[in-house]
This record gives structure tokens, C-alpha cells and sequence, in this order.
């Protein structure tokens, strides 16, 4: 249960002039910069203020005491990396939009309470999950980077929360794939300041019955074709998914329908009728097997791929990602949903995502991130990334 943040009154807002000074003042303390990351609202198409305040930020960076930076730009989607020559390469990587606000603006720093919440600190607001809480950890751990052990470049990126055509990752390993390259790769998506390995894939396609029209009045004369879609329902219904195990990891499978739609009108027996399904795969599958199986399993009907997107191994038997989970002491779970690791996957590089944050708040009116995991998983970055 979260306090009303309407009784609060340490509201977060932006001010009207420097923003990326605002964020600089922050970065040595991750919980603030994420409140007032979340105080500059960055509703997918609406980056570039944002995107803009970061660059300011990684140029103050670069001026510290630590490694230069280069700097690169493509849109809104922004890059920053080391070039030291050491013989590790790092991408750490975050998206900058939120999905729209949801009277959730401005932030608030707040308590929550309840059987999972004793009485935590949190930072409650559009965004503080998903995830600009994973930008705070990227900035406050770039800002106190003196001697990395291991080159690191740094990805903000724009468009993740809208079609894929529109992603910026997608776009920058189109556009330039250089700028992606590395050894290993952490997307800094929620998942409880743990790591969690690889994603399955997913792949939607409508499956749609065809009848013959008539009067309602009349349907003897004609064929339903929502009374047909009843065995695609029971062929779902029936089917049990499976749980596979990849790389030491165990991806549990799902298959569902998800919309159904048809009808002409309220006297007319309809001709058509479509059930969209969506089947979250394992990522040993590739999605051209993932369409194999379901035009097997909807063998009669036609069935047309509306989207897919492949899945990608967690690579957690190579040494690099065995690495990072002996700093963190913890044992990785599997992502069962997709996120962008599976783009670094497409590149060849290994990723997880690591980051502060339940993914269960993402995208609620009530989303919100626990102050001590924004500290704790930035502490445990910097750590891995640490000269020694």
C-alpha cells in the first residue's frame, strides 16, 4: 500500500533553466538523480529534452577526473563510451521513455507499506521503475568511474516503449552497429536489482475462420464464423506450454489468445472471424520455428504472422557474464518477458538485464522504485566496473 503522494509535500520538479546542471548535482546520489530524472517527463516521442540533459551530463562527466568520454548522437538515442585499449568492452544500456503519465507526475519521494513493504523509502512517479531508475544507476556509476577495469560504453536510447520500428537501439545497430559492439551487455531493465538472463522470444499471428453471411433471422442459410473460432479456442485451451531450460536457465512458455474479434452487425451472421494469439517462446527456439508450430497446431485455418521478435540467450556459460554474477552473489533467473537484450543477442553480443526495480509496478499509476535497490544495484555496477 503507497501513501497518498498527494498528502506529500517533497513533490520533485524540474526547474525552468539548466537541466543538465540539475542532473549533474545528482549524480553522486542515484535515489535523488532518479526522482528527478522522472521530474522531466519523456513520453516515448518526447526524448529530446531529456536526451538533450544527458548529453550535458556525460560531457560534465567526461571533464571530471575520470577517463574522457566520446560522445556520439544518432537522434535521440545517445552514446558515450571509453577508449582505453583494455581487453574487455561493456555496454550498459537504458531507454530514456516512459509509457504516457497516468496522474502520476510530478514524483514524489515517498513511503510504501505493507506485507512486502515494512516501511520503505520509495520514489514513486511515471517512470521510476521502468526505468529511469536503470538511467540513474548508468549516470551515478559513469560519474565515479576513475579507473575502470574494463572499457565501458554507455547507451541511452530513445522510442522503447512504442513499435519496434521506432526503437533507437534498433535503430543505432541498423545505422551503426560499431557503436554497439562489445564483450558483454546489461540492460539496465527492472529486475530487482538481480540479474535476469537472456528473454524469451515472441511471436503474435491472427488465426482466422471464414463462413457465409446471413440474416440472422435466417442463420440456417449461412455459416458462423465466430461459432468456427470455438476449436481454435479449444486447441489453445487444451495445449499445455512447456518450460525449457537454456544456458543453466529455465523459460517457461506461454500461449494465448488475446484478441478475438468478428461480427458484422446485430442481425447479420457474421462471415469472418479472427483470434489473435501471441506464444512466448524459449530462446533456444527461433521465431521461423515458432511459426512452424503454430501453423502446425492450427492446421485448417489461416494464419498470418502479425509480429515476431527473436529471444535471446542469456550466454551465461561464458566467463565475462559469469563474472558479473560472482560480484553480485546471487543466483540469475530467466526474463520470461522480451526486452532489448535480444537486439545486443542479434549482434553477437551476450546480455542480461540488471537493473532496480519490480517490473511487476512497470507501467502502473502506482510505479514506483524502493530507494535502497536504486542504491544497492548502483553500488554493485560500480563495483563490477571498478579498477582493482
Amino acid at each position: 500500500m503507497i501513501v497518498d503522494p498527494s498528502a506529500e509535500t517533497d513533490a520533485i520538479f524540474a526547474p525552468v533553466g539548466d537541466l543538465g546542471e540539475y542532473l549533474f548535482a545528482a549524480v553522486g546520489d542515484p535515489a535523488e538523480l532518479t526522482g528527478r530524472l522522472c521530474a522531466i517527463e519523456s513520453v516515448s516521442g518526447n526524448e529530446t529534452v531529456l536526451a538533450d540533459a544527458v548529453v550535458a551530463v556525460l560531457e560534465r562527466i567526461s571533464a571530471g577526473p575520470g577517463p574522457d568520454l566520446e560522445i556520439l548522437r544518432d537522434g535521440d538515442t545517445v552514446i558515450a563510451r571509453t577508449n582505453l585499449g583494455l581487453a574487455e568492452r561493456i555496454v550498459v544500456a537504458g531507454h530514456l521513455d516512459t509509457v504516457p503519465v497516468e496522474d502520476n507526475l510530478p514524483p514524489v519521494r515517498t513511503h510504501m507499506s505493507g506485507d512486502d513493504y515494512p516501511d520503505d523509502e520509495v520514489i514513486w512517479g511515471r517512470g521510476a521503475c521502468d526505468m529511469k531508475a536503470g538511467v540513474a544507476m548508468q549516470l551515478s556509476t559513469a560519474a565515479a568511474l576513475t579507473s575502470p577495469n574494463r572499457d565501458v560504453t554507455w547507451v541511452f536510447y530513445d522510442h522503447e516503449e512504442v513499435d519496434a520500428s521506432l526503437n533507437g537501439l534498433g535503430r543505432v545497430s541498423r545505422n551503426h552497429p560499431d557503436w554497439l559492439a562489445g564483450d558483454f551487455a546489461i540492460l539496465g531493465e527492472p529486475s530487482n536489482a538481480s540479474v535476469e538472463g537472456g528473454c524469451n522470444g515472441t511471436i503474435r499471428v491472427d488465426v482466422t475462420t471464414t463462413g457465409v453471411r446471413a440474416h440472422s433471422a435466417r442463420a440456417f442459410m449461412g455459416v458462423n464464423a465466430i461459432h468456427a473460432a470455438a476449436e481454435i479456442l479449444t486447441r489453445l485451451a487444451e495445449f499445455e506450454t512447456g518450460t525449457v531450460t537454456v544456458d543453466g536457465l529455465d523459460y517457461r512458455e506461454s500461449l494465448s489468445a488475446v484478441n478475438i474479434r468478428g461480427g458484422v452487425a446485430g442481425n447479420v451472421v457474421p462471415d469472418e472471424c479472427v483470434v489473435s494469439v501471441n506464444y512466448r517462446f524459449a530462446p533456444s527456439k527461433s521465431a521461423a520455428e515458432a511459426e512452424s508450430f503454430l501453423r502446425e497446431l492450427f492446421t485448417g485455418f489461416d494464419v498470418v504472422v502479425t509480429d515476431a521478435a527473436e529471444g535471446a540467450r542469456p550466454g551465461l556459460d561464458r566467463a565475462i557474464a559469469q563474472d558479473f554474477i560472482d560480484t553480485l552473489g546471487l543466483s540469475p533467473a530467466p526474463k520470461l518477458g522480451w526486452t532489448d537484450v535480444s537486439r545486443f543477442s542479434a549482434l553477437g553480443v551476450p546480455a542480461v538485464n540488471f537493473g532496480p526495480g519490480n517490473p511487476l509496478y512497470a507501467h502502473k499509476s502506482d510505479e514506483h522504485v524502493r530507494v535502497t535497490e536504486v542504491e544497492q544495484a548502483t553500488a554493485t555496477l560500480r563495483s563490477y566496473l571498478q579498477g582493482r
